[in-house]
């Protein structure tokens, strides 16, 4: 335009005109600020409409603005921009109206700029691009606080400190944090034992009392962070109710439990006051602690194996650590502890404590079906807690039992293993073909050092587990690893495992193990074939004592009761008071056996409220108590239907069945209790015994004095009865045991089979028996039956050379025949010791022929005396000296009845003995002799 004017200045003025060649140019985005109370808005950056036109006059000039709607659509109406400067360009936005934070704090809209055009009329006016603007309202402190509730209410027992009564609330109508947030509460009333914080928490300052005061009545007021005070105060009143202790109450700390009773009730008048606090939730548990007492709770105080039978368990288990004994000495090594029950535990110390069972043992256990049983406790005598193990902490993998064993033509091997609290199954099917597999449970059971009963059923690829009772699912892992198969033989460790490398010899348990097993086992068995019924498995493990509920049919609605599987925790749940107070007093306790082990249980009860108000409700603390199981009436096992003697012919007892020696036996048991006597007019007090039905556990028959001479004498049972009843047997030459849980009678059926029998030509003239009778592996014992067993000799059989033989070598052995004299003792006055008449007429004959022996004997040593008087003058002083004033000639073999006829005299004396052996001058052999026994010089007899 300036070129214009210089050369063409007679048409300057219409080439101007003609010359808007750009649009204004604003910001594409504002951000603005306006108060409650002003409408000019503060926007940044501020607002200038630039033009590249300028300076020409209109065209580079901007004239206004326009506003457009935002997203709320309200941006036009409220808003409005107008021209300060037309040739600057600035703007200025302001509200129509005035604006209420309240309402509305946020206002967007758009905004465009335009020029003047080419004239004063606006022609060919050009506009800019739209711009955003972002209004915020900033807000007033133009509101008070309002509280929510003009009276507050609240009742609170006597006598304590609350950290909060109730909680009074202010609002604040302002837009803004800052002016609508209340800063603090007061109370305004003076004198008052009550505190308020900044949150409206109103406690006490001091324990109320509500015989001074019931009612307390106050004001309180709030401010806002403008410190705006509260438009009205509110009002509290709070009412001191009376003292009211929250809780349990008929809480016996002792009960006292008799066995036998069945079940008893345990919180027979228990009930819960909540002091009128509204609760919708209870929830008490009761705990039994009873790990002190066996493997966790009273169980059958019989052996594993007697408790299998009873449980209904397939026959054909093996033992892996049977008792120590001669023929089972693989556990011989091994450190044993203590148990309150029946069971042998055996310690493990994961190093040195390896048992290796025998080849024989594990040549019966075959195939790749098998159910394996154990008792198992982690750690060893003295248990610490279980710790957690870090990943870069973990210990090696403890290895249980470990074995291969035969599968027709091939070998499986299996391993069952802990590692933390993992419990896993090792499984190869074929050493030589299959790949292993291993089947992994994580459980809790595995490391929080109680005792547990396993129970692992295999019937590959199918693996069983019960823990407790209760059945785990396994993790099923291939593992295609580089591991070493093992040697094709068969072999079983318990404890450990052995190494491709260091193969044990047989019988060595004394090389490190470096993942052996460390804890404690008990009644670990395999039994090949079949898997466990769910039933047997479930009774193995039952306890006989443990919480129940009485009747479930009386449980309140509402309500529910939970059991765990050892019934050791007993968990109730409800809503309402009262049919929960019911609930709790139908808790028992039960305890099956008839003599349960005394001692103390540990009882626990744990309660927890929640309330509508769950600030304020109530929080019982726990209840400690015991139970005391009573020391149970002791059985009396009675044995009799024997006599003390038993006297039959000896060719009876060389019979190839032999004489029985209990056939009469009866076995009673009983138990004595005291009666009140006195209650029925009678004084003082008595004892009553009552039959009861009993299980015996086991009954042994001794022979006294010498063992039995497996040459010549033997006992027999009908080994038919014995095994259909199930019942174990050791027949020794030192005694015959029989063990197995079972009736009385059963027992005393196999005890009436017992025979006792003599070889042909045997010379013996007596031998005495003891039989004795157990319940729960010796803790209740019978009476001892004796029985003296007397064999009648007739005199033709009795002098038989084979039978002078016999004698000749009893009295050659004077140890032999001390043992067998060590039975006779001097007669009682109250035993019935009535002789047969048959032994009566062998006795007067024995008599006669005694004399006439005395008479020969007397002449044969007056003889032998005269012959050698001049000798015996030179002999040693202490030399044998004869009296024969007081010469006693004894035959031996009926001793025994001459002694109970009152022949013999008494067996001991202070004197001097000298003893001779006199031949017959008919007869020199060694057949024939007698015993010639000088008296004392005081009279008495000195040796038979």
């Amino acid at each position: 335009c300036l070129t214009s004017i210089v050369y063409f200045s007679h048409s300057s003025s219409s080439l101007c005109r003609l010359a808007n060649k750009h649009k204004p140019w604003i910001e594409t985005e504002y951000q603005g600020i306006v108060m409650e109370n002003d409408n000019t808005v503060l926007l940044n950056p501020p607002l200038f409409a630039l033009d590249k036109d300028a300076p020409l006059h209109y065209a580079g000039e901007i004239c206004g603005f326009r506003v457009h709607n935002g997203p709320s659509g309200s941006g036009s109406v409220q808003f409005e921009a107008v021209v300060l400067d037309r040739s600057t360009g600035e703007g200025l936005v302001r509200s129509k109206e005035p604006l209420d934070c309240e309402s509305q704090r946020e206002h967007s809209f758009t905004i465009q700029a335009y020029d003047c055009g080419e004239g004063p009329d606006g022609v060919n006016s050009k506009k800019s691009h739209k711009a955003t603007v972002h209004v915020r309202v900033n807000d007033v402190n133009e509101f008070s606080p309002v509280f929510v509730e003009r009276r507050y209410e609240a009742s609170v027992p006597e006598g304590r400190l609350f950290d909060r009564i109730v909680r009074v609330e202010a609002l604040d109508a302002d837009c803004s944090p800052q002016y609508s947030q209340i800063c603090f509460y007061d109370i305004i009333t003076p004198n008052v034992p009550f505190a308020i914080d900044n949150d409206g928490n109103i406690k006490n300052t001091e324990p109320l009392d509500s015989k001074r005061q019931r009612i307390h009545t106050f004001w309180v007021t709030a401010f806002d962070c403008g410190k705006n005070r509260a438009q009205a105060d509110a009002q509290v009143v709070v009412t001191v109710k009376p003292s009211c202790k929250p809780g349990w109450i008929g809480w016996t700390k002792r009960v006292e439990y008799t066995p036998g009773s069945g079940s008893i009730p345990l919180f027979p008048s228990l009930h819960l006051e909540t002091c009128e606090e509204t609760v919708w939730n209870i929830q008490a548990t009761v705990e039994l602690q009873t790990g002190h007492i066996g493997k966790g709770c009273d169980r059958d105080s019989y052996s594993d194996r007697s408790v299998r039978r009873l449980c209904g368990a397939v026959r054909g288990e093996v033992d892996l650590l049977p008792p120590p004994s001669p023929a089972a000495n693989w556990t011989s090594a091994l450190p044993t502890l203590p148990s309150s029950d029946s069971s042998l535990i055996f310690s493990f110390n994961g190093s040195n404590h390896v048992a290796v069972v025998p080849d024989s043992v594990v040549s019966a256990l075959s195939g790749d079906h098998f159910t394996l049983q154990l008792w198992m406790r982690r750690g060893g005598a003295n248990i610490q807690p279980a710790t957690t193990q870090t990943r870069g902490n973990r210990k090696e993998e403890e290895t249980i039992v470990c074995s291969t064993v035969r599968n027709d033509d091939s070998f499986s091997h299996y391993s069952l293993s802990v590692h933390g609290c993992r419990l896993s199954l090792f499984y190869w099917p074929d050493v030589s073909a299959a790949r292993p597999v291993k089947f992994l449970w994580k459980l809790e059971q595995v490391c929080d050092s109680e005792w547990h009963h396993l129970s692992l059923s295999v019937q590959f690829p199918s693996v069983t587990l019960y823990v407790d009772g209760v059945t785990f699912d396994p993790a099923l892992i291939h593992d295609n690893g580089a591991i070493p198969n093992p040697a094709p033989r068969q072999r079983m460790f318990i404890g450990a495992c052995w190494g491709e490398t260091n193969m044990l010899p047989e019988g060595d348990t004394k090389q490190h193990h470096p993942r052996g097993y460390h804890g404690l086992l008990s009644g670990v068995t395999v039994r090949p074939g079949s898997v466990e019924p769910h039933s047997v498995v479930e009774c193995l493990y039952a306890c006989r004592e443990g919480l129940d509920f009485g009747d479930l049919e009386t449980l309140g609605s509402g309500m529910k009761v939970h059991v765990n599987p050892s019934q050791s925790v007993l968990v109730l749940e409800g809503d309402d008071i009262e049919s929960f107070n019911r609930a709790v007093q139908q808790v028992t306790y039960r305890n099956s056996l008839r003599f349960a082990t005394p001692g103390v249980r540990p009882l626990k009860l744990t309660t927890s409220l929640r309330c509508f108000n769950e600030e304020s409700c109530l929080s019982l603390k726990q209840l400690e108590g015991y139970l005391v199981v009573l020391q149970p009436d002791a059985p009396q096992i009675s044995l009799s239907g024997v006599g003390p003697h038993l006297a039959r012919p000896a060719p009876e007892f060389e019979g190839p069945r032999g004489v029985p020696l209990f056939p009469e036996l009866r076995i009673v048991c009983s138990l004595s209790h005291a009666v009140n006597t006195a209650a029925q007019g009678m004084e003082g007090g008595a004892l009553m015994s009552d039959a009861v039905a009993h299980t015996l556990d086991g009954c042994e028959v001794q022979p006294l004095g010498e063992e039995l001479n497996p040459e010549r004498e033997e006992l027999l049972v009908d080994m038919d009865v014995v095994r259909e009843r199930g019942l174990e047997i050791i027949n020794t030459t030192a005694y015959i045991a029989i063990t197995g849980a079972e009736s009385i009678s059963v027992y005393e059926d196999v005890l009436r089979s017992v025979r006792y029998r003599l070889a042909k030509g045997s010379a013996r003239f007596e031998r005495r028996f003891r039989l004795s009778c157990s319940e729960m592996n010796g803790r209740y014992t019978s009476n001892e039956l004796t029985l003296e067993v007397n064999f009648l000799h007739s005199l033709d059989s009795l002098y038989h050379p084979s039978h002078l033989l016999a004698s000749q070598q009893q009295f050659l052995h004077p140890s032999h025949h001390a043992g067998e004299l060590s039975g006779h003792t001097l007669p009682n006055p109250h035993r019935n010791s009535v002789v047969p008449g048959a032994a009566t007429v062998i006795i007067m004959v024995c008599v006669g022929f005694l004399v006439v022996m005395v008479i020969l004997g007397v002449f044969r040593i007056r003889s032998i005396h005269r012959r050698g008087e001049g000798a015996r003058g030179g002999a040693k002083e202490g030399s044998s000296q004869w009296d024969d004033s007081a010469l006693t000639i004894i035959v031996n073999p009926m001793e025994s009845y001459e002694s109970r006829m009152g022949i013999s005299a008494d067996t001991e004396g202070e004197g001097e003995e000298d003893e001779e052996v006199a031949e017959s001058p008919d007869d020199a052999s060694d057949d024939q002799r007698i015993i010639i026994k000088k008296e004392g010089r005081d009279g008495n007899a000195r040796r038979y």
